[in-house]
């Protein structure tokens, strides 16, 4: 599992929302992926149904973290562009 990588009590003032949200959507990625492997290694197809479902329902909480996060960092909306347009020059 991630560890927060700083000391929240450190975080300037400005910056607190913004990595207290980074800190959200690490946590939720973690627990996608914990849910998602989990399943994969259970025979018991209740549990994996379920284990699944608690997953998917973690990446909405990912996209409810990011929707605030692009709200408070216009650095992130910018270059979050920038990343989705090197990806489609590479591939084309």
């Amino acid at each position: 599992m991630s560890k927060i990588p700083i000391d929240l009590d450190k975080v300037k003032r400005d910056d607190l929302v913004r990595e207290i949200l980074r800190a959200a959507i690490i946590a939720e990625l973690d627990a996608i992926n914990l849910y998602e492997q989990m399943a994969a290694l259970t025979g018991n197809e209740n549990i994996k149904k379920i284990l699944l479902d608690v997953a998917k329902e973690e990446k909405t909480h990912v996209g409810e973290f990011q929707a605030l996060l692009l709200m408070e960092d216009e650095e992130q909306v910018k270059e979050l562009e920038e990343g989705r347009k090197e990806v489609e020059e590479e591939l084309e």
